[in-house]
């Protein structure tokens, strides 16, 4: 492994020379990374969600380097980051992810490899290409990278209209094994992106899947298709998703009412350009009366708190990830004839509104999920032209990735948390110094909130 970070943090020489340099060196047979393992799948029996703590489940462990399959490529990683499906990994909810390796690896000789007693988690990574598999030919080793986490077979017609509505479509790192939070990580080929050359590796690696779910979700034909004067509802808006589904509105020329939890996160969101924020903790906003029970009047209150922002309109489209908590009143505060596009469900699966509200109301619901290869290609582009800036406010090592995971549980963060597998130290693998200077600031807007 010594050998592949120097290779890595070398000066980099000219591609032709730089792919056999990188082609030459010999893949470990095992690597670190971070996993959950299947006989402690019922450690946390008989907790709350918010008892369960990641720091006792996620371990980094030393584990056979897979064996590369046609269309693949193995990449070394530099940095990796947290998403909310790596801290529902870590505490085996809404149920364990090995029971998608399981079913995965019945589909085939090669997928079975994925099925074992322990799952390499993350779904992001900055890295270089290590090897690629037979029938690659986009990509070869020395390549700098970004990959996005869609994994799809495309064997069926389904998929090739939008590869998300493929049946053997997958989320890499929590339906699949060998994930990003490692030193190495197994990829299909048509994951790969061009690592945006003005960020480091940890900067790089924070946008991946938040980003392109939220450009699925908000802008693209096949989520809200937000448009110009459009008023959004962003729900936890300085968050992991959030913070990029607000810069994508103050981009397309939409206004977003920018929902969050403290002032803190309030001041964040002005930072970002938004004029329009809602302290729902200040305010107090209670949309459940018991566990069974919504309160409608809180709705209405809440409609009424965003209209006098507005200047007495409804948001034409709600930016839905919380689910049970506030889904009831998400449908309620949008406008006559507008949209709620959902994903995530942090809060809870189980979603619950009055239908009067929806249907008579003539309102859409939209199920968004990540993003295909186009929707996650165009969300990092913008990245790489400096259009839309990483949210990363902190960065840990790799042997405290059940810490990383335990913050973003326990929401006790702002933006994207990063983490460094191979990279010795943030601030490395800065390729464009001129875009960055021009840019700073707002690549570092969230760190050390």
């Amino acid at each position: 492994m010594k050998d592949i970070l120097d290779a890595i943090l070398a000066e980099a020489s000219p591609a032709e020379t730089r792919e056999k340099e990188f082609a030459a060196l010999p893949v470990p047979e095992s690597y670190r990374g971070v996993v959950v393992r299947k006989d402690e799948v019922g450690m946390f029996e008989g907790l709350a969600s918010r008892d369960k703590d990641p720091r006792r489940s996620l371990h980094v462990d030393e584990v056979a380097t897979p064996e590369l399959g046609p269309g693949e490529a193995l990449v070394a990683v530099m940095a990796s980051s947290v998403n909310y499906n790596t801290v529902w990994t870590s505490i085996f909810e809404p149920m364990s992810t090995f029971g998608f390796l399981e079913r995965y690896g019945r589909t085939s000789p090669l997928a079975k490899r994925h099925d074992l007693p322990y799952h390499v988690v993350g779904s992001d990574l900055a890295g270089v290409v290590l090897r690629t598999g037979v029938g690659v030919h986009a990509w070869k080793p020395g390549d700098e990278v970004v990959a996005h986490c869609l994994s799809v077979e495309l064997e069926r017609p389904e998929g090739h209209d939008d590869t998300m509505l493929d049946p053997e479509q997958r989320i890499w790192g929590f339906e699949t094994n060998f994930g990003g939070l490692a030193q190495l990580a197994l990829v299909k080929a048509n994951q790969l992106m061009p690592k945006p050359g003005h960020l480091s590796w940890e900067e790089a690696a924070s946008p991946g899947l938040v980003n392109s779910t939220a450009y699925r979700q908000l802008v693209s034909r096949n989520g809200a298709a937000m448009k110009q004067g459009d008023i959004v509802l962003i729900w936890g808006a300085s968050g992991g998703l959030g913070s990029y589904a607000t810069q994508m509105a103050l981009n397309g020329g939409a206004i977003p009412v920018c929902v969050v939890s403290s002032p803190e996160k309030a001041e964040v969101c002005r930072s970002l350009g938004a004029e329009l924020v809602i302290d729902r903790a200040a305010e107090g906003y209670r949309f459940w009366r018991d566990e069974q029970t919504q309160n409608p009047k809180e709705w209405q209150r809440f409609g009424k708190r965003i209209r006098e922002l507005t200047g007495g309109e409804d948001p034409d489209i709600v930016f839905e990830h919380p689910g049970r908590e506030t889904f009831g009143a998400s449908v309620y505060v949008t406008r006559r004839g507008g949209t709620i596009v959902t994903c995530a469900s942090t809060s809870g699966f189980m979603h619950s509104y009055d239908n009067r509200y929806l249907w008579m109301s003539l309102k859409r619901i939209i199920g968004s999920h990540f993003a295909n290869y186009r929707e996650a290609y165009e969300a990092n582009r913008l990245i790489a032209r400096g259009l839309i800036h990483p949210t990363l406010s902190r960065v840990y090592p790799l042997e405290q990735t059940g810490q990383a995971a335990y913050d973003v549980h326990r929401n006790a963060h702002q933006g994207k948390v990063g983490v460094l597998c191979l990279a010795p130290r943030e601030g490395l693998g800065v390729r464009d110094q001129a875009l960055r200077e021009r840019h700073l600031p707002a690549i570092n807007r969230f760190r050390g909130v």
